[in-house]
């Protein structure tokens, strides 16, 4: 039920245009805020800098990987 819901809401958005900006028609990707001309410049960048190495970060995922493949052994064999 709740995923019929959520594609009639996704269809009557998309029906009606809303969220969209007249004065960009870029199609489809009219919702992407990458295809906004510009759309960079209303960002703060310097706020998203690693307080990390980036060693760190792929061992961080590639531990993240391991312990789901793990979860997903031991959910399997239940």
């Amino acid at each position: 039920m709740f995923c019929i819901a959520v594609i009639a809401a996704c269809i009557y958005v998309m029906s009606r245009g809303l969220g969209l900006n007249p004065d960009l028609d870029f199609g489809a990707g009219a919702y992407y805020y990458a295809d906004i001309p510009e759309y960079e410049k209303t960002l703060d960048w310097d706020v998203f800098t690693p307080a990390l190495p980036y060693a760190v970060y792929v061992l961080l995922f590639l531990a993240w990987g391991v312990l789901m493949y793990l979860l997903w052994k031991w959910i399997d064999r239940k």
